[in-house]
Formats: structure tokens, C-alpha cells, sequence
């Protein structure tokens, strides 16, 4: 390490008050993980991204600065970090990890080869407390109040900020306007015009909702909250309770019915075989007139070209608004980074930068999680504010641990239920295997 990158070090003690990390620790993703693979190169600037390989990944251990993120924000990644290099005479290596990357990093960290730091999901925090693999993060009061609140929230775990979020997202209703009308009022009224479509020989399908043999309760949220129900109740301070499993409750069950109502056995508008493979296709061929999907499907939507409008997933008629799960992405610091001091300096005060999270938007059009990026974007990009109002009743996606014991029963009884299982047995099975995984940690 250089002269200039000691002097970062001392500065960044003492603006940080010495990089209290309470090790702890946590997992999962925002594209989340699998396997991994990643290599690395350096220099005394600033390393270009490796390529990929098939090993697992590992540390460079020969550079001051190690990131690894996947290969899409890795060139955005590159360019900023290499600013920082040069200015500080540090070298640094941005390490693209093509999958698994939650697990991959968890791994390496603890056998004392993973990066300074990581970009991921906010659901990842509990896991990677768990695990000790990342630490608090001293944000300032000027730096907190700078982000959307939503994206604060998501970041911060017991009481503590462990990360700085750079983008949100959530579901919202994609409407192509050639073949119904955008933003219906209710889930029937939407129901209705997608029916008419096919009817009429515009489509064959009323909805692209994907639900596959395995469920999705991902995307079921927003619908489930307009029905009252939730996945955890919350503690006082308002954090996810794991004691409090709500899949068994009221708003559950009346969640449950209406998926039996529009289920296959029903009005068959709820089908296991749309699922994550083909529901975006199924909208940009015409098949069918709505899509309930995230961002990420916005490129192949605009590549369609046709007419679309975006608006909040309808909520059920005489039941409350649709409450999708707002996801964010951040910036974490190992809690056994090499350098913790540089680590926090650039996490801390490059990375909270309007540029970076603009950049990164142009390579991946989430909404960014720092306010004044995010009023910039949605000037030109009528999509960010659409998606960001869609979200005006969603709920922070759970970062705690026991979220893991949720996915798979949950997921199993509403396919199970749009194939025609009873509503109630189904959401009560759930629960048990839910509460008892839980309880076996």
C-alpha cells in the first residue's frame, strides 16, 4: 500500500470513528445467486473486470481493493473505482461473479479469500449478518436522509445500517394499450378486459402472471396484500417478527380464495403453466394484454414495440391496494475486509455519489434509491416514476433469516391451490412447514 493509500486509511478512521464493525452476519439476491465464478486482475490503479471462469471465486490477494459484483454493473463498477485508485494510489480489482454470488461470497469470506466489497439485495442482510460476513455501516444524518426511505429501511437490520442501496425495485401492472385499457381500477375490472381481449381474438391469454408448478410468492405479494394478508407480522419498531407467521392468517386465507376463484378450476385466469420461462413473452407477442413483472422486464418491452402503459398491480374489489415487496440493491462492506478503512472511504463516499447511481441505471433501469438521482432519472424516464408509484403501498422484502423457510411451502401451496387443493388446508400446511423450520433454524 502506498503513502497517499495509508493517508486514505487515516482519514477514513477518523471520519469513521475507526470502522466500528460489530462482526455479525447474512444471505441472497437481487438477481439472486448459484453457482460462481470469477477471476481478477490489478494494477497500481485500477484493475479492468476479469473475465469468468468455472472455479469458484477467490480473492485477489494482491490488490488494496477487491469488489465483486456480477458481470452487468461490473464496467460501471470499473470506472469509478479506477477514479478512486489513481486518486488515492491504491490499486483496486472489480471481479465479476457470473452466479451464486450471495453464497459464493459467504464462502470465501469465511475462509478469509472474499472481497472488501459486495453488491447485492437487500433480502441478503439477514443471512450475511448471520454468517458475519458484512458489518455496519456509519452513515451520516446528511447521508441517510439523501436516500428514499424505503431503500433505508431495507438496508438497515436490527437497528443498524449495513448497507448503501443504490437502486429499487418492484412489480407494477405493464399494459399494452392496443388490447385493453391501463390502469384498471380493480383486479376484476382488469380481470374483465382481459377476458374481452381474448374473447375479441386479440389474445389468448386475459393475464401474464407467472406462477409455474412451484408457485411464486414473489409475485403473488402484491395481490396478497390487497387481501390483508402478510408473510410476518412486525415488532414494535416496526421490523419483521420470524415469531409471527401471518400464512395461515385471515388476509391469507382470503388471499387463498380468491386464487382458487381465478384458478384453474375457476376462472382458469391464474394458470402453473405461465411461468418466470414465458409471462414477459406472452405480453410483448400479444398473447396477452397485462403483465405483472418488475424493471427488469422493461427492455424486452420497449424492444416489442408496442404501445404499453405502467400502473400499480389493481387490488381486489372491496379489499385494500396492492402491496408489492419493494426490493432495493446496495453496497456492503466486509466484516473481515482487508482494508476496512478504504472499504468504507469509497463505500461511504464515492458510491453515495448521484453518478454512480445514474450510471448504473443506464445499464440496468432500476429506480435509484438516492433522492436526488432518482428526480433526475424520472425526468426523461416516464417508466421509473410509473414503477416508484406502483410501489406506493409496498412493503420492505424481509431481510431476516427465517424468510428462507418461506419460499418453498408457500410457493407449493398456491400452485397448488390454482390447481384446484383447498384454499385453507393448503395456506394451514403451509404454515406448520413454515413455523417448523423456522423453529429448527
Amino acid at each position: 500500500m502506498t503513502t497517499a493509500a495509508v493517508a486514505v486509511v487515516a482519514a477514513a478512521l477518523s471520519l469513521t470513528g475507526c470502522s466500528s464493525s460489530a462482526s455479525k452476519s447474512a444471505s441472497s439476491s437481487s438477481s439472486t445467486p448459484t453457482a460462481s465464478s470469477a477471476s481478477s486482475s490489478s494494477s497500481s490503479a485500477a484493475a479492468a473486470p476479469s473475465s469468468s471462469s468455472s472455479a469458484p471465486p477467490v480473492r485477489d490477494p494482491n490488490t488494496d481493493l477487491v469488489i465483486w459484483t456480477d458481470a452487468q454493473r461490473a464496467p460501471v463498477l470499473q470506472q469509478f473505482a479506477q477514479s478512486f485508485a489513481a486518486a488515492n494510489g491504491i490499486s483496486v480489482s472489480v471481479q465479476p461473479v457470473a452466479t451464486d454470488l450471495q453464497s459464493a461470497y459467504v464462502t470465501a469470506t469465511a475462509a478469509g479469500k472474499g472481497p472488501d466489497i459486495v453488491v447485492g439485495a437487500t433480502d441478503w442482510i439477514g443471512n450475511l449478518v448471520q454468517n458475519g460476513a458484512i458489518a455496519p455501516l456509519p452513515l451520516t444524518a446528511g447521508q441517510k436522509g439523501s436516500f428514499e426511505a424505503t431503500a433505508l429501511n431495507a438496508v438497515t437490520y436490527n437497528g443498524q445500517v449495513y448497507g448503501v442501496p443504490y437502486a429499487t425495485e418492484n412489480l407494477a401492472l405493464i399494459t399494452n394499450t392496443g388490447e385493453a385499457a391501463a390502469n384498471p381500477a380493480t383486479f376484476e375490472d382488469m380481470v374483465a378486459n382481459g377476458q374481452a381481449a381474448v374473447k375479441a381474438g386479440k389474445a389468448s391469454e386475459a393475464l401474464a402472471m407467472q406462477i409455474g408448478q412451484q408457485g411464486d410468492p414473489y409475485t403473488a405479494q402484491p395481490l396478497m396484500g390487497s387481501a390483508g394478508g402478510s408473510i410476518f407480522g412486525t415488532k414494535a419498531d416496526g421490523s419483521y417478527d420470524p415469531a409471527q407467521v401471518g400464512v395461515d392468517g385471515t388476509g391469507a386465507k382470503a388471499f387463498a380464495a380468491q386464487l382458487a376463484k381465478y384458478g384453474e378450476k375457476g376462472q382458469n385466469v391464474f394458470k402453473r403453466s405461465i411461468d418466470a420461462n414465458n409471462a414477459v413473452s406472452l405480453f410483448t407477442s400479444g398473447k396477452s394484454p397485462y403483465l405483472i413483472s418488475g424493471p427488469w422486464a422493461l427492455e424486452q418491452v420497449r424492444k416489442a414495440g408496442l404501445k404499453y402503459a405502467i400502473s400499480p398491480v389493481p387490488g381486489f374489489a372491496g379489499m385494500g391496494p396492492s402491496q408489492p415487496f419493494v426490493g432495493v440493491q446496495a453496497f456492503y462492506v466486509s466484516a473481515k475486509a482487508k482494508n476496512t478503512a478504504i472499504a468504507q472511504e469509497f463505500t461511504l463516499n464515492y458510491l453515495t455519489k448521484k453518478d454512480v447511481e445514474e450510471a448504473l441505471y443506464k445499464v440496468d433501469p432500476r429506480a435509484p434509491a438516492l433522492t436526488e438521482a432518482y428526480n433526475d432519472v424520472s425526468k426523461t424516464d416516464p417508466d421509473i416514476a410509473a414503477f416508484q408509484a406502483a410501489a406506493a403501498h409496498g412493503v420492505v422484502l424481509p431481510q431476516i433469516p427465517a424468510m428462507s423457510a418461506v419460499w418453498g411451502p408457500l410457493g407449493i401451496a398456491e400452485a397448488a391451490i390454482v390447481g384446484g387443493a383447498d384454499p385453507n388446508t393448503s395456506m394451514t400446511n403451509a404454515a406448520t412447514q413454515i413455523k417448523a423450520a423456522i423453529a429448527k433454524g
